[in-house]
This record gives structure tokens, sequence and C-alpha cells, in this order.
């Protein structure tokens, strides 16, 4: 009997161990239904390792930002390697030369100068601020886009999708939420996938009244996931060599969103942007994947991406001064992305501080002008026509500060 009922909890982390319920346990509820093209979408991309917002969106018509980095500043638009006009003040990093399209439609928009109200140059603890949406408090268990989940109806086992290894701080919380490591050519394959583990534990759950119908739910869900992750695989790769990570998982997440899987929030993440060395050289490689990426998501959204919003954020910027090893050392102020079909884009919104000395933050960052709450705030108050008293809970303890006009 201890082997059988062993058996049967490891059949059900096999199908079910793709959903976590909170932050503990693993279980299924309800089966994923298909959503309405016009159902709102948000994607939360987090850059670890503190991207250097200064070399993404550029103020090229600074001198000071040319005086502290005389070797890595991206030159003027119409130089060589120059950055892309976005709006006489601002230029758009030259490796994401492909997301020029979108500004130029009006679907992507840069709030400059924002960040956390919290100084911090650790980038766990400033990771762990920007995920929960509490800066200062470490004592938050659970994260601001999992409160969101809260306000949402229509509630789906796939629904909310947290895209890496493990799953991350803004997705914790008494909200379900489907976890998935997907790799290079698909998802992990679990003993569960295999005929003949599936055809034993059919048998053994056949007459379980309680576990079966759980069972039973779990491994149809997580059907639905394979199939509409690996569907693209089986037809199109022929062999070749698939593409970069991100791009690759970018259109996997793309089919979820306007398949089967319904689903509506989703958070990934990249790493390596910790640039103390060679930055242009990482930054080119690095920018050069991510648009690529961004462009395979929105193209594979499809008419999806009219009421889709991607938020591309990183814990804090980098220092404005280049150090002497070709690099930039930890900061504060950054650069937050928005691209969507509805975002009121072709604008870099925010106060901006300036470079020179008196205006920067502890006389060597770019300060932050507009706070990220009050960024989120906006968007997810339009985005999902949520109250302030749904917002108050979503960020707690905090009121925000200014009110931007995010969406046409």
């Amino acid at each position: 009997m201890k082997r059988r009922h062993f058996l049967k909890q490891a059949a059900l982390l096999g199908t079910s161990g793709f959903v976590s319920v909170g932050t503990h346990g693993w279980a299924w509820r309800g089966t994923a239904q298909a959503a309405e093209t016009t159902a709102p979408r948000l994607i939360v991309l987090l850059l670890r390792g503190a991207a250097d917002g200064l070399s993404i969106v550029v103020p090229y018509q600074e001198s000071d930002y040319y005086d502290a980095r005389p070797t890595i500043a991206m030159a003027k638009p119409g130089e060589k390697d120059g950055v892309l006009d976005l709006d006489g003040q601002f230029g758009l990093h030259p490796a994401l030369q492909g997301l020029m399209s979108q500004w130029q439609d009006g679907n992507l928009a840069f709030i400059h100068a924002s960040g956390s109200s919290v100084v911090s140059r650790s980038h766990f603890q400033a990771q762990d601020y920007l995920e929960s949406g509490t800066p200062g408090d470490m004592g938050t268990a659970d994260g601001w886009l999992n409160r969101l989940l809260a306000f949402l109806p229509n509630r789906t086992p796939t629904q909310a999708l947290n895209m890496g290894r493990n799953l991350s701080l803004i997705l914790k919380g008494p909200q379900s939420v489907a976890s998935l490591e997907v790799r290079g050519s698909g998802i992990r394959p679990l003993p569960i996938d295999r005929p003949q583990f599936q055809t034993a534990f059919d048998q053994l759950y056949a007459r379980d009244a309680r576990l079966g119908p759980i069972y039973q739910e779990g491994r149809t869900t997580r059907e639905v996931l394979t199939r509409e992750l690996n569907a693209e695989m089986m037809e199109a790769s022929r062999g070749a060599p698939a593409p970069a990570r991100f791009e690759n998982n970018a259109r996997h997440l793309a089919r979820l969103m306007v398949g089967d899987a319904a689903t509506q929030v989703a958070f990934m993440e990249l790493g390596q942007w910790d640039t103390h060395v060679n930055q242009r050289g990482i930054l080119n490689r690095h920018l050069g994947a991510l648009g690529n990426g961004l462009q395979a998501l929105v193209q594979e959204l499809g008419p999806v991406y009219q009421n889709t919003v991607i938020a591309v954020m990183s814990e804090f910027g980098r220092t404005i001064a280049e150090n002497g090893n070709g690099g930039t050392d930890h900061g504060h102020g950054n650069v937050l992305w928005l691209l969507g079909g509805g975002i009121r884009g072709k604008q870099v919104y925010g106060e901006w501080p300036m470079l020179m000395p008196e205006a920067q933050h502890e006389s060597r960052d770019l300060a932050v002008t507009t706070d990220f709450r009050d960024v989120l705030s906006v968007l997810l108050g339009q985005h999902f026509d949520l109250n302030p008293a749904a917002l108050a809970q979503i960020f707690p303890n905090y009121q925000p500060q200014s009110s931007l006009s995010l969406f046409s």
C-alpha cells in the first residue's frame, strides 16, 4: 500500500508539477480554456543584472554623457555605429534597430529615470524590491504579479505562466501559477510523458474517486502545454539549429497566449546584464538577441498583440561614468520599456533630471524621478480596468506620485 500511495503522489507531481499553488505544494484547479482575443494580456520581462539604460535609450544631446564615458559612450545619430534617433533628445541602441518599426507605429514607449524609491546596490535586494512591489520591505513573501491575479476573472491553471527554472518572487503568492522550464528544444520531458507510465497511472487512478479527477485534469492541461510548445518545432525545425534561446522561448510563449493554454499573464527573465567589463561588446550581443526575441513575440502574437502589453524592466541602472575596465558599476535610475498595441508610444516619458554633476544621485548615478510603481499602477489600472482599491492591494502602502498617460 505504501508503494501504491507513493506512485500516486509521483504521478500527481508529474502532471501538476508545473502549477504552483501559492509558495507551497502542487495542485490543479480546472482545465485550460481558450481565451478571447480581446482579453488583456501582460508579459513582464526582467533583465537580471542591471541593464545599462543609458546605453539603451541614450541622451545623446548631453555633453556630460560623453564626458563621463570617453570610451564606451554610444555615438550620436548619423555617426559610425550611432544610435537611432527617437525624438531629437534620445537615441535607441543600434542593436535594437528591429524595434524601430514599433516606435514609428506608436507601439513602443520608454520611461526614463525610473526605478525604486529605496536605494540598493545589491542585485538580489533590488530585484526583490522590484518583484515584491514593496521597496524597503524585505519581509514581503509574495509578488505584485501574483497579487494582480486575484483581480482577474476566469482563473484557469495556465492563465498565469512563469517561464524559468524556478518560480520567481514576482509570481509567488496564494494564486496558482503555471511554471515551465523551457529549453532550446522544448519542454523538459517528465516520466509521466512516456506512454507506458501514462497507461500505468491511468489504471492506478481509475477507481480513485478523490485523486482520479485531479490526476486527469493535470494530465490534460500538461498535454495542452506540450502540444502548443512542441508543434512549431516538429513542423519547422527540419534539422536546422534552434534560434537563440530568448527568441525561441518568446515564440513558445506567444503560442501559449494565442492557443488553448489561454495564458493571460506571463513572466520571463534574462540574465548576464551586469556589465562591469566590456560593456559595449556585451550589450551589442545581448540587445541584439533581446530585440530579435521581442520582434518574434510581437509577430507570433498576431492580433492578440493589440491587447497585450510587454513591460521590460531591470533592478537598477548603472553609473553615469565608466570604470577602468570598459564597463560601468551599480547605479540607480534606469529605463523601463513598454510595448503593445494599445500603448501611447513614440514617446520617452518621465521627468529627465539631466546628467550634470549637481543633478546626479549621490554624485554618480542617474536620479530616479518616476517610481516604477507609478508606471505599473497606470499600466494595471488602465489595461485591466482596476480601481484604486484594487491597486492599493497590489501595491500596498503606496500612493502613486504621478499620473502618466500611457494608453491611447
